[in-house]
């Protein structure tokens, strides 16, 4: 029913501000800019990659204000695709799940979804000609208190094949949860998640902020150019290993983006924790 990630939806206080992060450091492109009064919002829509960005900015009562009146600027809403929307509608209906038809678009809050802290949009799927230094997003973190339950209801609402879910934990960062991909050979997914640390920063930030969306992540060829321009404009608001032609991973820290807080991976460098590390290419110009 879904095929894949192709926005994110972005709450914040100044647009002009947020558009001037995303064009300076990685190339997005401002496509539209118009209001959704249904979300309380103006929005200007960004392309990044193949993707969409849409900035919203508060501009009367509804969700984007009781947004900001619990939490802070950053990633309000995952936005995914389907071949056939009415389909969609047609199975939230049936489900007894509220939503609102915004143009194309297709808007489910979280708690009409009983996935707590995961709004989402869906819309059409198109193609679009990429703009600036990612190829595309795939994923958004959501953090909640049970990953198991957020996984199977996914599932049941969107049809999703469970079977093709992959487990994921990290010592790390502190968290276990799901990759729901929507597709075993696409990365698309909602990685779906539980802290279980409290003294990392995942865990720190959902103890103050409960059920949320907490970041996204993108691929890019271009990740070496990223780099330059982090250390121009951002150089403190990132993190990443600081030499090498093509990083594998890269962290663009909610300063430098405005509140939102972003992954970037190296083509194909992501099926490592996806499943199916035999689909990792190696990067170019490395050693055979």
């Amino acid at each position: 029913m879904l095929t894949g990630v192709d926005r994110i939806l972005v709450v914040s206080r100044d647009r002009r501000r947020a558009i001037a992060a995303w064009r300076r450091l990685l190339g997005a492109e401002l496509v539209r800019e118009d209001a959704v009064p249904a979300l309380g919002a103006n929005r200007s829509v960004l392309r990044v990659g193949s993707s969409e960005v849409e900035v919203l900015e508060m501009a009367g009562i509804g969700a984007v204000a009781n947004h900001l009146a619990r939490s802070r600027p950053g990633v309000f809403a995952l936005g995914v695709t389907a071949l056939d929307p009415k389909a969609v509608q047609r199975r939230l209906d049936a489900l007894g799940i509220h939503h609102l038809v915004v143009g194309e678009q297709i808007f489910v809050h979280h708690d009409w979804l009983d996935v707590p802290g995961l709004h989402l949009v869906v819309s059409p799927a198109a193609e679009r000609e990429p703009a600036g230094l990612l190829t595309h997003l795939y994923e958004v973190t959501h953090l909640c208190h049970d990953f198991t339950a957020a996984a199977a209801r996914l599932a049941r609402v969107f049809e999703l094949e469970s079977r093709h879910f992959v487990p994921i934990r990290s010592e790390r960062y502190g968290y276990e949860g799901r990759l729901t991909l929507f597709d075993p050979d696409r990365l698309d997914r909602v990685e779906t998640v539980t802290p279980f640390d409290p003294g990392r920063t995942m865990g720190r930030f959902f103890a103050r902020r409960g059920p949320c969306l907490y970041m996204a992540y993108g691929e890019s060829d271009r990740s070496a150019e990223i780099r330059g321009r982090l250390n121009e404009h951002a150089p403190r608001d990132w993190t990443g290993p600081a030499e090498g032609e093509a990083a594998d991973n890269l962290f663009l820290h909610p300063r430098a983006l405005d509140g939102v807080l972003i992954g970037v991976s190296r083509t194909s460098f992501a099926w490592t924790w996806s499943g199916r590390p035999e689909r990792v290419r190696p990067a170019a110009g490395a050693a055979a």
